[in-house]
């Protein structure tokens, strides 16, 4: 929430003076709850459906899924988001260069689908499993509706309208959710996680364009857009090597686990993920066109980047350090017993997130501040870094990919801080400074939570589960908010004002 209350200050320096400033100060602050919110709803909806499904599908089911999806998320990155994104970065857009946008992303998806087609049987026999083949042949049809969805969502993003993509991500998520649903009580196995993310996206994409009403058409005369080809392109080589950081576990362990280890890894990757890889990309998606109409005033550029930093980690830390100490009732409650060999990699993941949350907060300053080839850097060394960690961790198993993880994020945080510090401005010291607090209140709330456990449940904490799971969480929740509220009063008045003007604001709305 803090993205739209940093406008505020710079839409007074732009227009003057308090009076001008609603338009542009609202605009972001309504992008911000439309976009968090949906998003919250969205995965709510989404998360009912997976914790049913997840008890009727069976690990390996999950382990063929991760090994297809990794062949969807290497071709994913070519699919034209990056010409979308120049969209938005750039102050004045015409409607031919809409017209090419819409063009190369319809020529890049068509490819990518009958590319995909062409290499499922070759994935197929790397893995040893010839089911992947006809799964990937029905999952090319994602691609295909990529360029509606993109070129409707950046001509509203562009304008901070994220409403009307808020109304259709929720029935495309009731779309997906009712689908695995059916799907998945229907015994139909691994296909539940095929088809439902499939039907999901072309509701998503037809309803985007019908309520959005696009009248862009496609030009595939590309002379005089090579402006949006360099941008573009930077973002897309920078989003490949972010797949080949983001997917280098499964690759490494497709071949070494067996598809029930490697589906235990990947649910316990999932669960503990969510918060970074769900949350914080659409706080992104709203930090980007924020950041980029203040990219001019460096003062107001640094103090935003690290007032969200503050913000969005004082949320994250407690949130994973508690996580971490509660992992065990928490995943035998959420997914069941027979989860309970992710328990120990749960753990290990938590504490690795962090650093992957704030590594993923510099790229939409970096990128609003025109320097896209920096964070094509910052993932080409996740490529290096990644890889050559879970090539190692993998012969422990699920639990040496896990210590992958903690062991590779501080370094590809420590690279990316590097790289990123004189664009926005910051000093070391600024970032510790944004993260202290958090970080010792959230040390002392995961320590008290951990004594408490073995206090009061011991030996018996296998019978009272939910018990268990409902007081720890009580615990860490009253003690943090404490500490929030009489050891970090400054902090704690801060977090308040921004709980209260997006309400303000909803009110008026």
């Amino acid at each position: 929430m803090s993205i739209a209350n940093n406008i505020i200050d710079k839409s007074q320096n732009i227009d003057g003076g308090d009076n001008n400033n609603a338009p542009l100060a609202g605009r972001v602050r309504q992008a911000v709850i439309w976009r968090s919110g949906s998003q919250i709803l969205s995965q709510i909806i989404g998360w009912s459906a997976t914790l049913i499904v997840v008890r009727l599908l069976d690990p390996t089911d999950y382990g063929l899924f991760a090994m297809s999806t990794v062949v969807m998320a290497f071709l994913n990155f070519l699919n034209g988001y990056g010409f979308a994104s120049s969209l938005v970065h750039s102050e004045e857009v015409t409607e031919r260069q809409k017209s090419q946008a819409f063009g190369m992303m319809i020529l890049l998806n068509i490819a990518l689908s009958i590319g995909q087609i062409l290499a499922a049987p070759a994935v197929a026999a790397y893995y040893g499993h010839p089911i992947i083949k006809d799964m990937l042949i029905w999952q090319s049809l994602i691609y295909l509706s990529t360029p509606l969805i993109v070129m409707s969502e950046a001509l509203m993003v562009r304008d901070l309208n994220f409403k009307k993509p808020a109304i259709v991500n929720i029935a495309a998520a009731i779309a997906g959710a009712g689908s695995s649903l059916v799907l998945a009580l229907m015994d139909q196995g691994v296909w539940t996680l095929v088809f439902a993310p499939v039907i999901g996206f072309w509701v998503r994409a037809i309803l985007l364009v019908a309520i959005t009403k696009m009248r862009v058409l496609p030009i595939f005369n590309f002379s005089g857009a090579g402006k949006m080809l360099k941008f573009g392109g930077a973002i897309m080589i920078s989003q490949g090597f972010w797949i080949v950081q983001s997917q280098a576990d499964i690759i490494v362990a497709g071949r070494a686990l067996s598809p029930h280890d490697l589906g235990i890894y990947t649910q316990a990757m999932f669960i503990t993920t969510i918060f970074a890889s769900k949350f914080i990309p659409p706080l992104n998606e709203v930090a980007f066109p924020a950041y980029s109409r203040m990219q001019h005033d460096a003062h107001l550029f640094k103090n935003s980047w690290l007032k969200t930093v503050r913000m969005i980690m004082v949320v994250t830390l407690p949130l994973y350090f508690g996580l971490a100490v509660t992992a065990d009732p928490f995943i035998k409650i959420i997914l069941g017993d027979k989860w309970h060999e992710t328990i120990p990699m749960v753990r290990l993941i938590a504490f690795a997130m962090p650093f992957m949350t704030l590594q993923i907060l510099f790229h939409p300053a970096i990128n609003a501040a025109g320097r896209p080839n920096v964070t094509a850097r910052n993932s080409i060394a996740g490529a290096i870094i990644m890889p050559c960690a879970f090539l190692f961790g993998v012969h422990y198993g699920g639990i040496g990919l896990s210590i992958g993880w903690l062991i590779a994020f501080p370094l590809l945080l420590a690279f990316t801080y590097y790289q990123a510090r004189n664009i926005i401005g910051v000093s070391i010291m600024d970032v510790i400074g944004a993260l202290w607090p958090a970080i010792w209140m959230s040390s002392i709330m995961a320590c008290i939570v951990y004594l408490s456990d073995h206090l009061f449940f011991g030996e018996a904490a296998h019978i009272y589960q939910s018990i268990r799971l409902s007081m720890l969480v009580a615990i860490g929740g009253v003690c943090f908010l404490g500490l929030l509220r009489f050891m970090a009063r400054p902090l704690f008045d801060e977090v308040v004002m921004l709980i209260r003007k997006p309400a303000e604001a909803v009110k008026a709305d």
